[in-house]
């Protein structure tokens, strides 16, 4: 069984953001707009992307 992977892209800017969403974002790895990362789909990465909903979008990637 092979391991989910989900793409996130960020799509909005941090400016006016407080400081746990610019540590949530540093932490996903995540600097500038239209920059993606693909990571393993486990509980903490969720969590992370779930308090970041509304500055990036979220795919299934094909990895």
């Amino acid at each position: 069984m092979a391991i989910k992977k989900l793409k996130i892209t960020q799509t909005r800017s941090l400016i006016g953001q407080c400081k746990r969403n610019r540590a949530v974002l540093k932490g996903l790895g995540l600097f500038k707009i239209g920059k993606s990362v693909v990571v393993t789909n486990t509980p903490s990465y969720r969590g992370m992307i779930k308090k970041v909903m509304h500055l990036v979008r979220v795919e299934e990637a094909d990895v």
